[in-house]
């Protein structure tokens, strides 16, 4: 997934967007069949160069052996060496992960890419106005041999675009924009003709609404993170909203893929209930477990609304939770872990392990907030859990004292994309940090292998 900083201090299709991602075809890539991840990051993997301020991976993606990165930044290091990458750049899935001369120059934020099934285009969204010199607003369609800008599919949306997924022939597409490619038919949430930018008519969902809470921070519709299932035939989709397909939604809704994209009735109570006032949109991103049986979620939030400060927590704020993923209605969650009023921002799974990131200090901390309470554990800026109904136990280190993953905690980490051959975790150099698994040189983007 992903995150913005705009009415909350953090940042997602790109969105958050997280994750968010997903193969070229639109198909969530296969995991391997065996896990969890090492809790060592593989060498040489490119990172944000040091630059004297913060920069940011948003979202990353694979297609065949080519990795994708977009977000906000200037330059990328490897082996030392500085190349300078405005916003977007690609660089070998495999080691030694060179940086390859692809140099599209976005001038704007990334927040989103999704590519193609040949992996020739790629689709880019966010909060830009040019690539390499030609006008853009927002969304375009480029080139992945020259980093020019497709002509022939439209380049306007009228505000952010976040994120960006290929579904069924269709590029759905979520932001905070009321009107795109020349229709406002569907604001927040379009689907659009890959060939051309317009407007198929696949979805007509009528989003509305937003957070209302005594002391809010202000809040905007939108449409912020999105997620395919394994199976191809449904979509998570994060944001603010309160109306969704002409049902009640707030922060998280399950689209089916049929012959037209239908809100279905799963839902549960707890995503009505807000959390503190800085966080009205609280949860980030979601992940499917990979037989579809499990949606986690991932949140932000700090403490319920109106808390009254006593211990264990309640609610969803600052965890990682899991829900049954039928779609029936009238979930309850199966298992919550609480950080301890620390955020989480991107969540990824595989049938090992549920795999969390944001700027969290602690694990199993339902009696602290902003401290470690009792049963606190040390699980820095990367998370993981047993998966499935009866999961949710910190996976530790050989110490039994402390988490299996660590990471600089920065702002946050942003996304997370599992692959066949391991999990990419993309984050930031704030306050320069790069540390990932104990081991610097790791800003902004992280690769944990299967071993």
């Amino acid at each position: 997934m992903r995150r913005f900083r705009r009415w909350l201090p953090l940042s997602l299709p790109g969105a958050v967007i997280c994750a968010v991602a997903v193969s070229a075809s639109g198909l969530a890539p296969a995991a391997a069949a065996t896990g969890p991840v090492s809790p060592v990051p593989a060498t040489a993997t490119p990172a944000l160069a040091s630059t004297g301020h913060t920069e940011q991976v948003r979202q990353l993606v694979q297609c065949r052996g080519t990795m994708f990165a977009v977000g906000s930044f200037t330059k990328i290091t490897q082996g030392g060496t500085p190349v300078s990458r405005n916003n977007v750049f690609s660089f070998s899935a495999t080691a030694p992960y060179k940086v390859t001369m692809w140099n599209p120059n976005v001038k704007g934020t990334v927040n989103s890419i999704a590519l193609n099934t040949t992996c020739t285009h790629a689709y880019i969204g966010g909060s830009f106005t040019s690539v390499g010199g030609t006008s853009v607003s927002n969304i375009a369609e480029i080139s992945t041999s020259t980093g020019k800008v497709i002509h022939t599919f439209g380049t306007s949306a009228s505000s952010t675009v976040d994120t960006l997924l290929l579904a069924k022939g269709h590029l759905l597409t979520g932001g905070e924009f009321k009107s795109i490619n020349g229709s406002s038919a569907d604001p927040f949430y379009a689907s659009l003709n890959p060939a051309t930018g317009k407007n198929d008519g696949y979805l007509h969902l009528n989003i509305s609404g937003h957070y209302v809470y005594t002391g809010a921070l202000p809040n905007q519709t939108q449409v912020y993170n999105q997620q395919l299932s394994p199976h191809g035939d449904a979509v998570l989709a994060e944001g603010v909203f309160t109306s969704v397909g002409g049902k009640p939604r707030q922060q998280i809704f399950m689209l089916g893929l049929g012959s037209s994209g239908t809100v279905t009735a799963w839902n549960s109570a707890e995503f009505s209930r807000h959390c503190g006032t800085k966080h009205p949109f609280y949860i980030k991103a979601a992940a499917w477990s990979p037989d579809e049986s499990a949606v986690y979620v991932a949140t932000t939030g700090k403490a319920p609304f109106n808390w009254n400060s006593k211990f264990p927590l309640p609610g969803l704020c600052d965890t990682v939770a899991a829900f049954p993923a039928t779609r029936a209605g009238a979930l309850k969650h199966d298992w919550i872990n609480y950080t301890g009023c620390d955020s989480l921002y991107s969540v990824a799974a595989d049938s090992s392990a549920v795999y969390v990131g944001g700027h969290e200090r602690w694990a199993d901390n339902q009696n602290g907030c902003n401290f470690k309470g009792p049963g606190g554990i040390p699980a820095q800026g990367l998370g993981g859990f047993t998966p499935g109904p009866s999961g949710g136990a910190l996976l530790k280190n050989s110490t039994g004292k402390a988490g299996r993953y660590s990471r600089g905690r920065g702002e946050g980490a942003d996304d997370m994309l599992l692959t066949r051959a391991g999990l990419w975790v993309a984050s930031d150099n704030f306050a320069g940090v790069d540390q990932c698994g104990g081991l610097h040189g790791h800003a902004g983007i992280c690769f944990l292998p299967y071993r």
